[in-house]
């Protein structure tokens, strides 16, 4: 009996990326386009691990443009994409395109002699599973958690299938405090899947009554407003891997929140995401399936194990083998989350996963067709 490979796929490999920006210029915009780009590609030449960049025109379509960009490794263009100094950067570009989409590769065969100053190959290619995964967060005033978790537990999902190509698989709400986090699995595209979710009568009506809870102001009436606010609340996973094989009975599905000290989050996510390729390998290990979704210092790890967390707390967090937890101890903001200090054994590993997790809010899967 063979075993199914592996999945997956993963932001700390090491190679070099290439990130594609498609952008379909509104008519009459080219010039302010073109202004608004010599003002990014400084800024964004001034980010470590950026390596150039290109902007290309379609030769049938005008309107029609890609800026192309390569980066040493993956994790220096997170960090900048996900912060604020980005938002402000791509800023300009919002007045004069109709659409605007992003897509990321790791390279993996090239040609040429030309010589690469830093960066590697993509060892192999990413085994996957025909998934896309994708997070949200955001936080609530304090004191309307409760109502919050009523909206949001209250919702009629919108219906899974989107078009011939694409659906939607399971979307599932976590709260932490006054965090939310809203995890979407997707196949097909994203794009198309987030959009088509966005139209619906019965989402635009929860997040209309989101509107008045949240600590960020937003109007969707108002496309910049609502872009900015997608932007910031986008958290996207750095590492996703799965066991081999049928899935078994008993699996459920969690979420642990890491909150790390200022500076650390991918140093964070990177020990999650080396944690659970050695899981996936470990027969002793009850999880199944892991995703790190990270944003700054926030890390969020959705979780799916065998049986009950608590009774392998060591292996479920993500700190089991020499030193783990004292690595972990070193990134995770303890105080945030209230267990300060060192995690020296099972007891303090008890303690973070009961800190650490996430109340599930709502989890929806999608009818199998």
């Amino acid at each position: 009996m063979t075993t199914s490979p592996v999945t997956s796929q993963s932001a700390f490999d090491g190679s070099r990326m290439r990130v594609l920006l498609f952008v379909d210029l509104k008519e009459g915009a080219q010039q302010e386009f073109l202004d608004a780009y010599e003002q990014m590609r400084d800024r964004v030449a001034s980010i470590p691990g950026h390596l150039g960049d290109q902007l290309c025109q379609s030769v049938e379509n005008p309107s029609q443009w890609i800026i192309t960009s390569e980066w040493a490794t993956a994790p220096p263009y997170l960090a900048w994409v996900n912060s604020e100094d980005h938002i402000e950067t791509v800023r300009p570009l919002q007045n004069c395109v109709r659409e605007l989409r992003s897509a990321r590769f790791g390279v993996v065969r090239e040609t040429g002699g030309r010589e690469r100053p830093t960066g590697g190959l993509q060892t192999a290619p990413r085994t996957g599973d025909g998934v896309i995964r994708h997070a949200l967060t955001f936080t609530v005033k304090p004191g309307s958690e409760s109502k919050v978790a009523e909206i949001l537990a209250g919702y009629t999902p919108p219906e899974a299938r989107v078009d011939d190509t694409t659906r939607l698989r399971r979307t599932t709400l976590f709260m932490h405090g006054n965090r939310v986090v809203r995890t979407v699995e997707v196949e097909g595209d994203l794009t198309r899947a987030l959009r088509h979710v966005s139209r619906q009568p019965e989402i635009r009506a929860v997040e209309e009554a989101l509107n008045p809870h949240l600590e960020q102001d937003r109007d969707l009436a108002d496309p910049e407003s609502a872009r900015t606010f997608f932007i910031r609340a986008a958290m996207p996973p750095v590492h996703h891997v799965a066991r081999g094989g049928p899935e078994p009975d008993g699996i459920t599905r969690h979420a642990l929140y890491y909150p790390a000290r200022p500076g650390c989050g991918l140093a964070l996510a990177e020990l999650l995401a080396r944690q659970d390729e050695a899981a996936a390998a470990d027969p002793a290990s009850p999880v199944h399936r892991s995703t790190v979704f990270q944003r700054e210092d926030v890390v969020v790890r959705l979780v799916d194990v065998r049986g009950d967390p608590e009774t392998d707390p060591v292996r479920t967090l993500g700190i089991h083998g020499p030193r783990k937890a004292a690595v972990l101890a070193r990134l995770l903001d303890g105080e945030a989350l209230g267990v300060p200090g060192p995690l020296p054994g099972e007891r303090e590993a008890h303690r973070l996963l009961a800190h650490a997790g996430m109340a599930l809010i709502t989890d929806r899967r999608a009818a199998q067709s």
